[in-house]
């Protein structure tokens, strides 16, 4: 029987019958427990997921729609009980003030405030006895996993000031913040490393941990207070969510390179589920470091759980599956998804906003949108090139997130991030020329140049028509043109991409294109003769750049991948905008992505879409030209954040040709943010 002890039933989906009313009837009088799990802290008084046991009777007041959710074991108490019990917390703090030049303290112990538990991290600081300022990671990753052995190519192209003892994976080395005057503290997030607990990602709960760690570290006695954030991805997105709850001591964050909008920015684009990445991410870089996952020091994976390993089944019992979570969950008010919505101009701490124009399948849209709707009197966007992992090490971009740090934590303001109207609040690199791609020398030739604004106030609007020809032109079509459609095959994928491209006549003259890019477009669906009956369509939309020599320009992606200028999606059935809110924007429609928006597609009938397509920088030589793709699948760029779930695209409801619609009253055009001169 193993670990598990003498294991009667496992029940998912709630008891049955038989152990439902023995439960309610007074089995614990037998001298028989149960344990529930995969409940989240919205129920209430069971406290499930925290990793307590409880007497069958403990279930009698549960509603009948946390029972369904729940996951019970019965099992036999004695020796079996015990052996099922989650592992005792103990005191695993380790100090060490020799071996470092800063002083070292491992696997602290913070409490949370809910009741439910404590998370663990490390605490990097001066050795001297004056108060500092901090700076906090909260992640998944690993506080104790080496970033050589993260990722050890990556780590071979740190600069040198930012490798040490303690480097790791997207976060602030320890060695340069200390010699500089900031303690670090680099947490494991739940149920992940060194700190217990259920494993659930991005939630509200991970979000609430992060904010008691701001709050503890402003109260330790090394601390002066103010605590600051830094961080990439994960430890960029998870410092939106946890600055709008506002913790005590917050001071300033520099989300470099991070998501915003958990749904439309990472999981769902355009509606369609992004599967390829999560996938990825999720079996590579998460459950590998579960707290009690056996064999990670084996694997060169960090040290294993001190406390123990768990045995499968506990460890599936503990977590919440980001792969399955997000297959079984489509829309924004799925409760999966609603419970990670947040109002970003609740946001009013100092914010440095770090965006990449290459980061066109994850996080570019939200460093642009988070600096437009957070709140903050002092926010800046600053636009870089390169890959997602190592600019954030470069020299010079230290040296700005060194001087924003020290602005807003220290009160020395060398720069003048905290004067109105010192700092330009934009800051652009500008694409122009064919620098190649993954070549961050080369890529130091973009010029940089600072606006008052985003979107730029001097923006024009163009619109670029389709043609049935296949031409995109700035000038109008003619009222009476007749009408016709330009078809290609539906579910196309990467190793098969079913597409079609309009291209632009050669730039007669150097054009800067800078912006939100939108495309309205009128498409239908005609099924395949033996085939089913189509009722969506998926489409997928790229935007390329040819140089004068007719050769396509790429520019660094997020993994050092060649990519186009930027991408766009749109699942037609949610194609529903809300011109009423707040968010909604000429240049950037806005959708709420409900159960409530779901629309018909219906064979035959032409449909007309508005497609957000994320910000963009190019400029077009004379004599380059711009192609506008439509696709209904991934094409060149995607790399792995690929969208190729077979029950979020069936053949059931996608499977024939898709359409677009050319007539007297059916344009298709693009909207490009063109740059006048200054």
């Amino acid at each position: 029987m193993g670990l598990w002890g003498a294991v009667t039933s496992v029940v998912r989906g709630g008891l049955s019958e038989e152990h439902s009313n023995a439960a309610i009837g007074g089995l614990a009088n037998t001298r028989w427990y149960s344990r529930v799990a995969g409940l989240g802290r919205e129920c209430g008084d069971l406290h499930a997921g925290d990793g307590a046991y409880y007497r069958p009777h403990d279930f009698a007041d549960a509603s009948e729609s946390e029972l369904s959710r729940a996951r019970f074991i019965l099992v036999q108490p004695d020796n079996a009980f015990k052996s099922m019990m989650p592992n005792t917390i103990r005191d695993l703090l380790v100090v060490d003030d020799t071996s470092y030049p800063y002083l070292f303290e491992q696997n602290v112990g913070v409490p949370l405030k809910s009741g439910h538990g404590l998370i663990r991290c490390n605490v990097y600081r001066p050795k001297d006895a004056k108060p500092v300022p901090v700076l906090a990671t909260y992640g998944p990753y690993g506080k104790d996993i080496h970033y050589q052995d993260f990722h050890s190519k990556s780590f071979s192209e740190v600069s040198p000031q930012h490798k040490s003892a303690h480097s790791a994976w997207e976060t602030p080395d320890p060695a340069f913040w200390t010699s500089k005057g900031y303690a670090v503290v680099r947490a494991d997030e739940r149920g992940l490393g060194q700190s217990p607990g259920v494993l659930d990602t991005m939630s509200r709960g991970t979000s609430e941990a992060f904010f008691d760690l701001i709050e503890w570290a402003s109260d330790q006695p090394w601390s002066t207070g103010k605590v600051g954030l830094l961080g990439i991805s994960y430890y960029a997105g998870s410092q939106w969510r946890v600055a709008a709850r506002k913790p005590k001591g917050l001071s300033a964050i520099v989300p470099w390179e991070g998501m915003t909008d958990y749904y439309r920015d990472r999981c769902r684009h355009g509606g369609i589920l992004s599967d390829g990445f999560i996938r990825f991410w999720w079996n590579r870089q998460v459950i590998t470091n579960q707290y009690g996952r056996p064999g990670r020091k084996a694997s060169n994976w960090g040290p294993d759980t001190i406390e123990g390993d768990l045995p499968e089944e506990e460890l599936q019992a503990s977590r919440h599956d980001q792969n399955i979570d997000n297959q079984n969950n489509r829309f924004r008010d799925d409760p999966y998804y609603a419970s990670k919505e947040y109002d970003i101009a609740d946001i009013q701490v100092p914010l440095l906003s770090v965006g990449n124009w290459g980061g066109i399948l994850l996080h570019l849209r939200g460093n642009v949108e988070g600096y437009v709707q957070a709140g903050s009197k002092f926010k800046y966007l600053r636009i870089i090139t390169g890959r997602h992992d190592l600019p954030f090490y470069y020299e010079e971009e230290v040296d700005i997130q060194h001087s924003f740090l020290d602005a807003f934590l220290k009160g020395e303001d060398r720069v003048g991030w905290s004067r109105e109207g010192k700092v330009a609040p934009v800051s652009l690199v500008l694409r122009k020329g064919n620098l190649g791609f993954n070549d961050a020398e080369r890529e130091k030739a973009y010029p940089r140049r600072e606006e008052n604004e985003w979107p730029i106030a001097r923006t024009q609007y163009t619109k670029f028509f389709l043609t049935p020809s296949l031409g995109l032109t700035p000038k109008g079509l003619s009222p009476t043109q007749p009408k016709s459609k330009v078809s290609y095959r539906a579910l196309g994928n990467l190793e098969s991409p079913q597409l079609v491209q309009f291209t632009t006549e050669n730039f007669t003259r150097e054009t800067e294109i800078t912006g939100h890019v939108t495309a309205h477009l009128n498409v239908s669906v005609t099924p395949d003769p033996d085939g089913p009956t189509p009722s969506d369509i998926d489409l997928f939309v790229t935007l390329r750049h040819i140089g004068p020599d007719e050769k396509e320009v790429f520019y660094t992606g997020t993994a050092g991948d060649p990519v186009p200028l930027t991408k766009g999606w749109l699942r037609v059935s949610l194609r529903k905008v809300n011109k009423e809110s707040p968010r909604h924007r000429e240049w950037l429609p806005h959708r709420d992505y409900t159960s409530r928006d779901v629309l018909p597609v219906i064979q035959g009938d032409v449909y007309p879409v508005d497609v957000e397509i994320w910000p963009t920088n190019v400029v077009v030589e004379k004599g380059g030209k711009l192609v506008f793709e439509v696709a209904s699948g991934d094409t060149q760029g995607s790399g792995i954040f690929t969208h190729c779930d077979p029950l979020d695209r069936p053949p059931e409801v996608f499977q024939g040709r898709n359409n677009i619609c050319f007539g007297p009253s059916l344009l298709n055009y693009v909207t490009l943010p063109v740059i006048p001169e200054k």
